[in-house]
């Protein structure tokens, strides 16, 4: 009796070992096997999708500055009033302008009489000169004279102008047809004259809403996706309407934004209807490519290894590691374009070491 247990103890014991070491493999309950979530390769079609987001900004859109410092006086409109081109926005206060014009114009008076009276003196010693009843330098200093009294009254006369101009700055008008988004300014606030050495004071911004644009950064491995002219879809907050886009935009030259090296590309609204308005935030499905009736599986049944692409093949009564070549991929399930045939069943997790090396 006692050598029949000594034997059963040997075979278990070396059993035991031979599973350890592998040499026998370890066959996993049916439950196991069973219970692995899994789907099913079924044929249909499959629509690839590049999902960006970006701002709604105007297809026009200005800054507007004053021309001349000075008080302002009156503020004409209000924030998302329509205006037409031409239409006076602000006044800036013209009361120095006006003392100096008044000032400029007293000065022309002053230099009409003076020319008026030196070209009198010359035309007389011109006469006498001809005659050789003065000498050259008498009539040359006389020429000279009304040659400056010309120059004065001709000087006088541009300052004036230049006065007018400033004059005729001080209402700011619209740049164009459209609406006002902001203003930046309060009515005895002192603006500072936009200029080659400054930016100036900035009044309002303008814009024309009438052209919505879709400005959006795209990275540099998705940007080589897109092309100018094809059509996106927006999306934002709960509307369930269909906005669509093209694309009209992708710059040639790619920038850093965000730490992120991509290219800008801008998308013109073609349906807006009011709907979508400058500074609102868009999400954006652009179709890169399309499938119709090739082999899917769900996106998570397919596994990254450092030798490519796998998926596990359920077969009978055990599973089979096959590597497939990956398509087209939308949110939910992927193109399988060899590896795998219709109706064969893989798993969504990785099944363990025993359940792989299971046999039937």
């Amino acid at each position: 009796m006692k050598k029949i247990v000594a034997i059963f103890c040997v075979v278990g014991a070396g059993a035991a070992v031979a599973v350890w070491q592998g040499w026998i493999p370890l066959r996993p309950s049916p439950s196991e096997a069973e219970t692995a979530p899994s789907a099913t390769a079924t044929r249909e079609a499959v629509e690839s999708k590049l999902m960006l987001s970006g701002e709604v900004t105007p297809a026009f859109q200005v800054d507007v500055k004053a021309e001349v410092g000075g008080k302002v006086k009156t503020i004409h409109v209000v924030p998302g009033q329509k205006v037409a081109k031409g239409d006076l926005l602000v006044t800036i206060d013209d009361t120095d302008l006006l003392n100096e014009k008044a000032s400029v114009e007293t000065e022309i008076e002053g230099a009409r009489l003076s020319v008026d009276k030196n070209r009198g003196n010359y035309e007389r010693a011109r006469a006498l000169f001809e005659q050789k009843l003065i000498s050259k330098e008498v009539f040359s200093n006389l020429e000279a004279d009304f040659l400056i009294s010309e120059n004065s009254l001709e000087k006088s006369e541009r300052r004036l102008q230049s006065v007018v101009d400033r004059l005729s700055k001080t209402r700011i008008l619209s740049p164009g047809d459209g609406t006002i988004l902001d203003v930046a300014i309060n009515e005895g606030q002192v603006v500072v004259a936009a200029a080659s050495v400054n930016s100036g004071t900035t009044l309002m911004l303008f814009a024309d809403v009438s052209r919505l644009l879709i400005d959006t950064h795209v990275n540099q491995m998705d940007a080589a996706s897109l092309s100018v002219g094809r059509e996106m879809t927006l999306r934002y907050g709960n509307s369930e309407d269909a906005v669509t886009a093209t694309i009209e935009f992708i710059a040639p030259v790619a920038t850093v934004k965000n730490n992120i090296k991509g290219f800008q590309v801008q998308a013109a609204i073609q349906n807006n209807n009011g709907r979508l308005k400058p500074g609102m935030s868009v999400s954006m499905d652009v179709p890169v490519g399309r499938a119709d009736g090739v082999v899917t599986v769900p996106v998570s049944a397919i596994f990254k290894e450092k030798d490519g692409k796998v998926v596990y093949v359920r077969k009978g009564g055990h599973i089979e590691k096959r590597q497939v070549s990956v398509g087209l991929t939308d949110l939910s399930k992927a193109e399988i374009k060899s590896g795998l045939d219709e109706g064969e069943e893989i798993l969504l997790v990785v099944p363990s070491e025993a359940l792989l090396h299971a046999k039937s």
